[in-house]
């Protein structure tokens, strides 16, 4: 009965570390470096029908996680969706693994609030994925923040649709 016990436990304990290493893996492909058989092995018994990424900067690869830029929030509200967040980890994996790189992080709302209101609430917003992308590994010194309020719309039209689309950070690299 014991050995039964144990037996069902490692099981489960098995089953544990193999899900959450599913979950770290998509990240960790789109930031290494190709070439490696390894990475290619892998890449390519998760996705048979994909293409090997090619070489070079994965910040220019239209196929790769990085190439996402925009984290996008609900009305007011400067939370990072769950959805987002494989965006996140993927550009903080990419910056600590990147000594020289920067990036500044641009908060942005809807046109809806006071211009004040939206200017502080797009600072908020690029804040709270700063300090996930510190949380993760990257110095406080490799990001900047900044807030456009609404003074930089994705899109032009006045609906729920258009300030879905303004309500955002956006990721962009500098070069020092």
């Amino acid at each position: 009965m014991r050995k039964l016990s144990c037996i069902a436990i490692a099981l489960l304990a098995a089953g544990c570390a193999t899900h959450e290493a599913k979950t770290d893996v998509p990240v960790t492909d789109h930031s290494a470096a190709t070439g490696s058989t390894a990475s290619t092995a892998s890449t390519s018994a998760t996705n048979p029908m994909s293409k090997p990424t090619v070489a070079g900067n994965p910040l220019d690869d239209p196929n790769n996680i990085l190439a996402k830029r925009s984290v996008y929030f609900d009305f007011d509200s400067n939370v990072v969706k769950d959805q987002y967040e494989p965006i996140v980890k993927a550009h903080a994996f990419y910056m600590a693994s990147h000594a020289e790189s920067r990036a500044r992080i641009e908060g942005n709302c809807d046109e809806r609030g006071s211009r004040e209101y939206n200017l502080a609430l797009g600072q908020r917003r690029a804040e709270a994925v700063k300090k996930q992308m510190e949380a993760l590994g990257v110095p406080d010194s490799h990001i900047e923040t900044v807030s456009y309020g609404e003074e930089k719309p994705a899109a032009t039209g006045h609906d729920e649709a258009a300030w879905a689309k303004n309500r955002r950070d956006d990721i962009r690299y500098t070069v020092e």
